[in-house]
């Protein structure tokens, strides 16, 4: 009689392992899809950044970095300070962060 009660709890399946065993899944997909993403992939490039403000005068634009939130002023050439506008993301090329 002990052998089959022990045998018959390791068998049976009740709702009870059904929900913990969704729940573990669950749980652990969401660990795994944490611990994947870096601080790169959430923000972006460090190399991009928000265009906060610009200048027609020297064809200036002032980013803020998104990786580590430094502003700094970069000096483009006519064509690309066109394509850099406020309030948009702009990739600085010949740099790796600022």
């Amino acid at each position: 009689m002990w052998k089959i009660h022990i045998k018959s709890c390791i068998f049976v399946k009740t709702k009870k392992n059904k929900i913990m065993k969704k729940v573990l899944c669950v749980l652990g997909l969401f660990i795994i899809l944490l611990s994947s993403c870096s601080k790169e992939q959430l923000n972006g490039p460090c190399n991009c950044g928000l265009v906060l403000s610009d200048d027609v005068s020297n064809y200036s634009v002032v980013i803020r970095n998104n990786c580590s939130g430094n502003e700094r002023r970069f000096y483009l050439l006519p064509g690309d300070w066109m394509n850099a506008f406020v309030g948009q993301n702009y990739c600085i090329t010949n740099v790796s962060s600022w």
